[in-house]
């Protein structure tokens, strides 16, 4: 009888051990979850405040290479002008090398069609000119 009565309380004693874990996976599940969706909220605010950081980081970096853009756009505009002054000044007053400059470009380029005034104001018509152009290409 020893043996059944050992058998019986390790029996009761494992199905008691069984209710009361189910009993505390009943009481602690829900504690359990509520636990669960607060670490999971932190970790999704954290996240989202990275992101935000992230893309402030990115708005400034943009803004400073717009003002770098920007910079770099008006010392070349100012240099364009410095330039146009230098040029501007040495063409004054020297229409010589100005007609030269424009029958050099005449010469160089064989597509431009230049249209002279007649005494009946019609202009001469070289239409052959560019087949004659296109033939020899």
């Amino acid at each position: 009888m020893d043996d059944r009565q050992f058998n019986i309380s390790s029996i009761v004693l494992v199905l008691m051990v069984g209710v009361f874990g189910i009993g505390g996976c009943m009481l602690g599940l829900p504690n359990y979850d509520v636990w669960h969706q607060s670490k999971a909220g932190e970790a999704e605010l954290a996240r989202a405040e990275y992101n935000r950081q992230i893309a402030t980081l990115e708005a400034r970096q943009k803004l400073e290479s717009a003002k770098s853009l920007a910079d770099a756009e008006v010392i070349r505009a100012e240099g364009v002008a410095k330039a146009n002054q230098i040029i501007g000044k040495s063409l004054q007053g020297n229409e010589s090398y100005l007609r030269y400059l424009w029958v050099q470009g005449m010469q160089t380029n064989q597509m431009q069609v230049v249209y002279i005034p007649t005494e009946c104001n019609l202009p001469i018509l070289e239409a052959n000119r560019f087949k004659e152009y296109e033939k020899n290409k």
